[in-house]
């Protein structure tokens, strides 16, 4: 009776295993947490800290305390999360699913983001870093929830992102040991991203920094005005949500390489995948990892991968300092491309106008999900408007209308049209009143207020942007094709088969025509070399 008694009434204990076990399976397979256990139970805070590395950044400078919060990031998170985890057991089973669940399990955006927050504070305090957030238990004691207050000065949130960046590239290198002295010398340091474009936004958001001319001269270094932790959450959650997935998803990675075999995890590539890849196109990888945060697809994957190694140069469809500014060297790149893609732009606003200090420089992009095609209307089902420079901005489809492209080149057979529709690229708006056209000479830049778009959301692409239209000179296009392989494989038999039909409409066939004497075009020649000559019609 006692025996099947306790078979049919599991201990509170072993149910709450198994809860925590359906909780956790949801972020990483059983298995794989059984093997980090094991491994990692010795020492938790090894397992959870990222590999040694130095870094270093071209602006804003990195300062000195940043290489001992790095070092910190896994001693914060085992004091957090899995502070009693014992020795290897069921009990110490059951505190490790606990503490791996309270930092992975599937929450809201702003709770993951609270609890980002407070290991960058505990890291900071360790490290001896300066740091305006506190966090406030709650009353009771219960658990871990509490709330996250305070101040983060624009240094602080661009150390908060450099972290944040961290933490994605130890995931996407595990064993990449930057820095360190190696078997054959020294690793180089690993080039940290530009973040001042996110930091500037925070700011902006936030009201410390208004959106006039002065951002284009504005520093992280130079100090300034914080933003409250409110703020700097509302920032997050519409501009850059992918800061909240950062903590789990470093955490599932750790544990994941922890459970990788050793010796295979030491034969991971030990070279400096980020060292050496200058900044030397519009998606630099600073921008990249920005889109990445913003984006909340697959899509998002591809930027995080470029913000650490690069975008590959066979993604790179078109660059206009390469192939040629106009629209038909534009086309003759992307014509095929099936597959999404990212049009960079860089232009500077023109002298004498009125919305735009003249000669600052700014960048925009459009993202779509489907390739370009040459219409003479508006067409697209998904897309996205983004302000990569001097301020990030995303914004994303409104749903109220769906004029999303619009790519139009001159008709091969021309006739006459009594309003003939505008050749070039177009965003938004409508037809001669789109909110972002470029010419068909890729020379002149037309960004127009949000007032004339209902595709994509409100928000100004262009610093002190006003009501009027804004002309600028084109410094720069590019477009990156993010369809992967198996797209270009199918642009490049677009392609072929294209050339195939061109080649065969050039040669023409003699055979085909009749006999010179009998021909139209004799009896025409003969007319106009002698029209007075009698010529008997045959009947």
């Amino acid at each position: 009776m006692g025996a099947s008694s306790s078979t049919g009434h599991p201990s509170p204990e072993m149910q709450e295993q198994r809860e925590q076990e359906t909780l956790a399976s949801a972020s990483l397979a059983l298995p794989l947490l059984r093997a980090a256990f094991s491994r990692s139970s010795a020492s938790l805070v090894e397992a959870l800290s990222p590999p040694p590395a130095a870094f270093r950044s071209a602006s804003p400078p990195v300062p000195p305390h940043f290489h001992d919060l790095v070092a910190r990031i896994g001693p914060a998170i085992a004091s957090l999360f899995f502070s009693d985890v014992g020795p290897a057991g069921d009990a110490g089973w059951l505190r490790f699913l606990r503490g791996f669940n309270r930092c992975c399990a599937r929450v809201s955006a702003s709770q993951s983001l609270a609890l980002l927050l407070r290991v960058y504070a505990a890291a900071c305090a360790d490290a001896g870093a300066p740091c305006g957030l506190q966090f406030h238990p709650e009353e009771d004691g219960a658990g871990g929830e509490g709330k996250v207050v305070g101040e983060l000065a624009p240094g602080e949130i661009a150390v908060l992102l450099w972290m944040c960046w961290v933490m994605a590239w130890s995931g996407s290198a595990p064993r990449v040991s930057g820095g360190q002295e190696e078997e054959g010398g020294k690793g180089e340091p690993v080039l940290l991203p530009d973040v001042t474009h996110l930091v500037l936004s925070a700011l902006v958001s936030a009201g410390a920094v208004a959106d006039d001319a002065g951002v284009w001269g504005w520093q992280v270094s130079g100090g300034g005005k914080g933003v409250k932790v409110q703020e700097f959450t509302s920032w997050v959650l519409s501009t850059a949500a992918g800061l909240g997935n950062c903590l789990p998803r470093y955490v599932q990675e750790r544990f994941r390489s922890c459970a990788v075999d050793p010796v295979e995890e030491r034969s991971v590539s030990t070279g400096n995948m980020s060292s050496c890849t200058p900044n030397v196109y519009l998606l630099t990888r600073g921008r990249a990892w920005a889109i990445s945060l913003s984006l909340r697809n697959k899509l998002s994957e591809k930027f995080l991968s470029a913000s650490v190694i690069g975008m590959d140069a066979e993604d790179l469809l078109y660059r206009s300092s390469v192939h040629g500014k106009g629209l038909s060297r534009f086309w003759s790149c992307v014509e095929g491309y099936k597959g999404p893609v990212l049009i960079l732009l860089s232009a500077f606003s023109r002298s004498g106008g009125e919305n735009i200090d003249a000669d600052r420089r700014w960048g925009i992009g459009i993202l779509t999900e489907e390739g370009l095609e040459n219409k003479d209307n508006f067409y697209g089902s998904s897309g996205s408007l983004c302000s990569t420079y001097p301020i990030f901005r995303m914004l994303p489809p409104s749903g109220k209308e769906k004029n999303f492209i619009y790519c139009h080149l001159h008709p091969q057979i021309r006739v006459y049209e009594a309003k003939p529709k505008p050749v070039g690229l177009g965003f938004g708006g409508t037809i001669g009143n789109e909110r972002i056209f470029l010419d068909e000479d890729f020379s002149k830049l037309t960004v127009r207020h949000h007032a004339v778009d209902k595709t994509y959301q409100n928000g100004s692409l262009i610093p002190n942007q006003g009501y009027l239209p804004v002309e600028a000179s084109v410094l720069d296009v590019e477009v990156w094709g993010l369809g992967g392989e198996a797209t270009r494989w199918q642009q490049d038999v677009y392609k072929k088969r294209e050339d195939i039909f061109s080649e065969q409409r050039r040669k023409v066939d003699l055979k085909t025509f009749g006999n010179w004497e009998d021909s139209p075009e004799k009896m025409m020649m003969d007319m106009i070399s002698d029209p007075n000559a009698v010529r008997r019609e045959d009947r």
